[in-house]
């Protein structure tokens, strides 16, 4: 046992969680002085008949510990307790029943490459008045993703002969009458973190690369049931951190040169590509509105607990959340009323109606901006000055805000982390991880194993604190804007539980801006009616890159009318 190990376990018995070595080394008896300096690791300090005291109480928790290593836990498998966003004396908002979504009605056009960049509701018309296949779309989708991905590196696995089965089913079924609704025979794409009993979920790194499932994650199914076809497996940055995985990097349509962000890295970028109308990503922190702010498309955050993550890659527990990434609010609509709600295997996810309306789009409200943010300087700030600009002309009010103060608890996530992964740091095998820095997963890993259970259950104390903080923020305004990645805003609605679209609203240098908008907690249809009305009096989300010709980016031949 090297210098190293005995340092670790110094800490790890403190914090109640020890650390198994490989190999054939034995363990030591635990001494005071092991725990004397696990105890400065934690800020702390006893005499010598406490330190004396805690000896045999500590071996007893390493015994257990070790008895427990032996019994399998599956990253799919959750803790027996329900991390709950809602404050005290929530109440569950009230929805109308009565809904809908815009109609678009469109020819089939000539040159069938603006298909690439159709909304859903365009190519949903195209198939349901007969005048595409689902099969024809699908093999259109198949190509670009082939032709284009050697330059952006979003495919994982291209889905191809189980998606031309699918549009098949797909076109039978409408041939036979039944039209299964707005996403019948549309491509799709969903990130390398979903479970598919076809093609494998790498979780985009090396040591499950071959990895496979014999079921579909629940968004996965309910995609299926509505009719989509699964064209893609795309990329996320090695078990959900950034956009470089087992394939190489996942490239920004915008500036192939550079990265897409991450860790719906792929998703993004397909999406801002043209090689699926809409993606699934996931968010923990920051990975659905950080690609889709990079890549100029728009991510939807869920609320905690809305979508189930059966099936899904876990790294936090606590904080994962799964959303739909498209190029308009109203898209991040449609394809988030396939996926809601529970389905008796995430225990996390409410029973909240979704119901979207196209007639919300004309309300306006209260909106609250975060004021010390929106003032500084930062890259994209006078883009988000302009947008607050466009809000006022459009009707909002808008109210200045601050964040409470935020407590030092984002190691919640890396406990959890640490956790849903712990295999990989006992058995060494985060040697074979893509990246081996200090600020990465193998690391991050290994020091989390520091964090003293009582300090995470602290935090998690102050994290309920924070949660009735910002719903005090919400008794002024409906939804609050703020930087999509600068300030704190991305940290704090991560942790609180809150849905955030991110939507673009500019560019620097012909490279996306993007701002984001957060809501109340399951009031997404509010969120993307408030989007979608933002984008059609902008007519931003209708830029897309030019992969061809990166340096002149195009725009959809029709642009839509200004409120």
């Amino acid at each position: 046992m090297n210098k190293r190990q005995l340092t670790l376990w110094g800490a790890l018995i403190l914090s109640g969680m020890a650390l198994a070595f490989t190999g054939q080394a034995l363990l030591r008896a635990i001494t005071a002085n092991d725990i004397k300096g696990a105890a400065n690791i934690s800020g702390l300090e006893f005499t010598q008949p406490e330190l004396d005291s805690m000896v045999k109480g500590l071996e007893e928790y390493r015994t257990y510990y070790t008895e427990n290593r032996a019994l399998a836990l599956p990253n799919g498998l959750s803790p027996a307790f329900v991390f709950n966003p809602q404050p005290a004396g929530f109440k569950m908002p009230q929805f109308s029943m009565a809904g809908g979504f815009t109609s678009a009605a469109v020819k089939l056009p000539s040159d069938k490459n603006q298909l690439a960049f159709f909304s859903i509701q365009q190519l949903a018309h195209l198939i349901s008045t007969k005048q595409i296949t689902s099969v024809e779309l699908t093999k259109f989708y198949i190509e670009r993703l082939k032709k284009y991905d050697p330059k952006v590196k979003c495919v994982v696995t291209l889905m191809e002969e189980e998606a031309l089965k699918q549009a098949a089913k797909a076109d039978e079924d409408l041939k036979g009458g039944t039209y299964k609704g707005i996403l019948h025979g549309i491509p799709y794409g969903v990130k390398d973190l979903f479970a598919t009993k076809t093609g494998k979920t790498t979780w985009g790194s090396k040591p499950f690369k071959d990895q496979q499932f014999d079921y579909d994650a629940t968004v996965v199914k309910r995609l299926e049931d509505a009719g989509a076809v699964l064209v893609a497996k795309l990329s996320t940055g090695y078990l959900a951190w950034g956009d470089e995985w087992f394939g190489g990097k996942t490239r920004n349509p915008w500036d192939l040169n550079n990265g897409s962000s991450g860790s719906s890295a792929g998703s993004a970028a397909a999406v801002s590509a043209g090689l699926v109308p809409f993606a699934i990503g996931t968010e923990t922190y920051g990975s659905i509105v950080s690609p889709s702010a990079t890549c100029g498309v728009t991510g939807l955050r869920t609320t905690f607990g809305r979508v189930s993550r059966h099936g899904a890659m876990a790294l936090s527990w606590t904080m994962d959340k799964i959303g739909p990434i498209c190029r308009s609010g109203e898209e991040c609509a449609i394809v988030l009323q396939t996926i809601v709600g529970p389905d008796s295997k995430d225990f996390s996810v409410a029973a909240v109606p979704f119901v979207y309306n196209s007639a919300d789009k004309s309300n306006r409200f209260k909106i609250g901006f975060i004021k010390s943010e929106m003032e500084k300087v930062y890259p994209g700030s006078d883009k988000d000055m302009a947008t607050m600009e466009k809000l006022r002309e459009m009707g909002f009010e808008l109210v200045p805000l601050e964040w409470p103060q935020l407590p030092n608890i984002d190691f919640i996530l890396e406990a959890e982390a640490a956790a849903a992964f712990d295999e990989l740091t006992r058995t060494n095998k985060d040697d074979q991880l893509e990246k081996q820095v200090r600020n990465a997963w193998p690391n991050v890993f290994r020091q989390a194993r520091q964090i003293p259970a009582v300090e995470y259950i602290q935090a998690q104390r102050l994290r309920a604190k924070l949660i009735e903080e910002v719903s005090k923020m919400y008794a002024q305004v409906e939804v609050i804007i703020h930087p999509a990645t600068e300030g704190k805003g991305l940290l704090i609605t991560n942790l609180t539980g809150h849905p955030s679209i991110c939507v673009p609203n500019g560019f620097d240098n012909l490279k996306p801006s993007a701002i984001t908008f957060t809501g109340k907690l399951y009031e997404e249809a509010k969120l993307a009616a408030m989007a979608q009305s933002y984008q059609e009096f902008t007519s931003l989300h209708f830029n897309h890159p030019n992969l061809d010709n990166p340096r002149k980016p195009a725009s959809l031949p029709v642009q839509p009318k200004k409120q």
